[in-house]
């Protein structure tokens, strides 16, 4: 597992760098169009391909059943803890500090590190776990969450945000030809391949130009601590129970805690940055909770396997 870490976080690292390189905003904008790539064409090209081979049973149910648990769980444990943000200095910061708590960077590391520990069959995991539950809970209790907390001149519907995701109209593409047992044709079996292998190496770097602070961070590591403590611990222990009472195979016990133990969502700059919330205590949850799984991840699996 170190060795899986190290390689990933060398690229993390060079994305970092390519930010400080770069500049701020001019590493913003190149992030933007290196996530809207992987958004809108190589993901949705990986998620077609790995749905269509992967055989559709309960385990569909399952999966989207406890990352739904982590995500609802442990938002009720963080709305206890910042409540209304008189605490944490007003809504716009609880708002950005709740999304933080409750949804994991299941897809742009969760996919990379499940893909290097368990091996390609994998992937399935991590987008059932992202596409079935957690993009579908970011885009309805987070988009009212960040309503309720933030303001946006142009309001969002929350159902029709969730259509326009990309993947998720492959997943339940993938599903439903792998479930009528249409075959693939081998020319698109290349093509999707060749596509889908380009997702790992750019969620990864856009990752690292997503990494930032400003001065001052360390008297906000207060506010951020529960953060820390939900995400990397709490959630995947409430994962890992919600496997157990599904009755999860063996085979995607460990996937799905390590799903759990994900640090904070890059994507939830996006609803920050639309809703007006605290956008840098975001980012620095997301830095902070991204730098320290780099060594809890590890434990987990251990624990775990």
């Amino acid at each position: 597992m170190f060795a899986i870490t190290f390689g990933m976080s060398s690229i993390i690292a060079v994305g970092l760098i390519w930010r400080l390189l770069l500049g701020s905003d001019q590493a913003e904008l190149v992030r933007a169009q290196l996530a809207r790539a992987v958004y809108s064409v190589f993901l949705p090209a990986l998620v077609l391909h790995v749905m269509w081979q992967t055989p559709v049973n309960l385990d569909v149910l399952r999966i989207p059943v406890v990352a739904a648990a982590g995500a609802l769980l442990s938002l009720l444990v963080a709305a206890l803890i910042y409540g209304d943000g008189k605490r944490v200095g007003g809504g716009k910061a609880a708002g950005a500090l709740l999304l933080a708590a409750s949804f994991g960077n299941v897809t742009y590391l969760g996919l990379p590190v499940l893909t290097q520990t368990f091996g390609p069959w994998a992937q399935s995991v991590a987008i059932q776990y992202d596409l079935f539950a957690n993009t579908p809970l970011l885009f309805t209790v987070g988009i009212m969450l960040a309503g309720h907390f933030g303001s946006s001149q142009k309001p969002l519907h929350p159902l029709v945000e969730l259509f326009k995701v990309p993947a998720l109209w492959a997943a339940v593409g993938g599903v439903l030809l792998s479930l009528t047992s249409v075959p693939m044709p081998e020319w698109l079996d290349r093509s999707l391949g060749v596509l889908g292998a380009a997702v790992v190496p750019l969620m990864l770097l856009s990752v690292g130009m997503a990494l930032r602070w400003q001065a001052g961070w360390f008297g906000r590591i207060p506010s951020l601590l529960p953060v820390m403590v939900i995400q990397l611990a709490l959630m995947p222990l409430i994962v890992w129970g919600a496997c157990i009472g599904v009755g999860m195979p063996e085979k995607l016990l460990a996937p799905a805690v390590i799903e759990g133990a994900m640090p904070c969502m890059v994507l939830g700059l996006v609803l920050c940055d639309r809703f007006k919330l605290d956008s840098s205590l975001y980012a620095e949850a997301v830095t902070l909770t991204t730098i320290l799984s780099l060594f809890t991840l590890p434990l987990w699996l251990k624990l775990i396997a």
